[in-house]
């Protein structure tokens, strides 16, 4: 039997408990794996184990799959009319909404980002996004198309099946709902692979997907290790699509294990090395407040961070000046302390990674404006850090450090920016910053990114598609373009006289 997790939060912001079970859910019950292993859980505030979940295998994948499979053709997909899968989806946010607090507690404890976070973004997001999607359930549509009059031609956009997907650490609840709601909308079965650091809040809510209706068998998840579990369901010949939230070596993989078994359809949501362009023409207050909540807003560890941030030559002394001022002032801390902007990266192999990224810009002869170390002694902290007189071939200009390390770049022109951002081979996201409304849109226009945002930073809504061009990934997330990514499109044409 899987073992249940107990925890009493008694913290200046939030008291309470939850209890959950920590084994794999499969078929709408937590069972064990099927080799009785258990991957341990830490808190990346101290370091310290929280508690242990089982450990899925290959064998336990081909289990879901099967699971998933049988869901698919009796109690879902186009068994159940849209309309019934909408109602469930709702439900399942009204769940949410009622456990807001436990789970936003939950998503502090085991990732590290500050309860106010946690709260005020990932769970309210969460909520949106699944309300949003359960409007979409019976309005996924197909066309009438005109042909002749003896022919009848109309298309229909059924689900694809079962699904595999693979999410990562750094927004644990919230990559659980981005991918699960559009597929379920769609009439789709799910088999995900949680981060091994962080699956609490998925297995959490996998108990309010059982109360809320959602039939067994129709969301499965593995808990386990990408190179076993992650494997087998990008490379499981009965599962038709795979989608993959996490860094482009590991996306590579996937596509090649998805071509190479039965060339199963791909999205992929990879990482980035966003530009956050500051004009001369800026609003210098409001870019200062926006660029530090670009680069350091979860920690950093944020796929879309505008970590290259390039200042024109006529305010970039001051920028610099107010910018580490502000920078300054971000308070790091326990996240379930009050006033707490920054908790700890989220473990000891993304700590030392950054702190690795660190050192590199030293010794390459970039220079620390701000931060660089440790804070404290136990957990994973770091100060927030800015490097200034960096050059553009050094890793902490090309590379994802996906940590609080930004890099403040001058430029003298608009035709040197754009060629200057658009030089990386990422292009998930950018930001302008200018009153030149005209300035900013032309900016926008030229820069290689999915999403760019003027005079802000790091807005979403459930109705905007997020994704990204170049090697940042394959398809979008959110809005209706999502939908497209767990349908197959039929063409049907009747005969309606036409003789032979």
């Amino acid at each position: 039997m899987p073992t249940s997790f107990a925890y009493h939060f008694d913290t200046p912001v939030y008291t309470g408990s939850t209890t959950f079970e920590t084994g794999l859910f499969i078929g709408g019950k937590f069972v064990d794996g099927s080799e009785g292993g258990t991957i341990d859980v830490l808190n990346p505030a101290t370091g310290k184990v929280i508690t242990s979940v089982s450990e899925g295998t290959a064998k336990d994948v081909d289990i879901a799959v099967a699971v998933a499979q049988e869901a698919y053709d009796k109690s879902w997909g186009l068994s159940v009319p849209g309309r019934e899968r909408s109602n469930i989806l709702w439900k399942f946010a009204e769940l949410m909404e009622a456990h807001a607090s436990e789970l936003s507690a939950i998503e502090a404890l085991n990732n590290g980002k500050t309860f106010r976070w946690a709260s005020s973004v990932d769970v309210v997001f969460s909520i949106d996004v699944t309300k949003y999607y359960a409007g979409w359930a019976d309005k996924v549509t197909g066309q009438v198309l005109e042909t002749n009059d003896k022919t009848l031609s109309y298309t229909r956009h059924e689900p694809i099946g079962v699904v595999g997907q693979i999410i990562p650490w750094n927004f644990p609840l919230m990559m659980f709902i981005w991918k699960i709601v559009p597929a379920l909308a769609t009439g789709n079965t799910v088999v995900l692979k949680t981060s091994e650091f962080t699956p609490l809040s998925a297995l959490r809510v996998c108990a309010l997907l059982n109360e809320a209706g959602v039939p067994p068998g129709v969301v499965n998840v593995v808990t386990g290790y990408g190179n076993t579990v992650g494997a087998a369901i990008s490379s499981h010949p009965l599962i038709e699509k795979v989608a993959f939230t996490g860094n482009t070596l590991v996306g590579r993989k996937i596509m090649e294990a998805a071509a190479k078994s039965n060339l199963k359809k791909v999205t992929l949501e990879l990482g980035g090395k966003s530009p956050n362009i500051i004009f001369n023409d800026a609003d210098l207050e409001q870019a200062i407040k926006w660029t530090t909540h670009g680069i350091f807003w979860n920690h950093g560890q944020a796929c879309c961070a505008g970590s290259r941030i390039f200042v024109q030559s006529g305010i970039y002394d001051k920028f610099l000046e107010q910018f580490t001022a502000k920078a300054k002032t971000i308070k790091l801390g326990n996240p379930f302390d009050e006033g707490v902007d920054q908790g700890p990266q989220v473990s000891q192999i993304q700590y030392d990674r950054i702190m690795g990224y660190i050192q590199s810009g030293l010794t390459d002869g970039a220079k620390i404006r701000l931060g660089g170390g440790r804070v404290g002694t136990e957990g994973y902290f770091i100060e927030p850090t800015i490097f200034v007189d960096a050059k553009p071939e050094m890793k902490i200009v090309k590379e994802e450090i996906f940590g609080p390390v930004g890099v403040i770049i001058p430029f003298e022109d608009e035709e040197d920016v754009i060629r200057q951002a658009n030089d990386t081979f990422y292009g998930l996201a950018a930001a302008v910053f200018s009153k030149d409304i005209n300035r900013a849109i032309n900016t926008a226009n030229k820069l290689k990114a999915g999403t760019v945002w003027v005079n802000c930073y790091n807005t979403f809504h459930p109705t905007v598609p997020f994704g990204g061009f170049k090697q940042s990934g394959i398809g979008r997330e959110l809005g209706e373009y999502c939908l497209h990514n767990y349908t197959n499109v039929k063409a049907v044409q009747v005969n309606l006289g036409t003789t032979l």
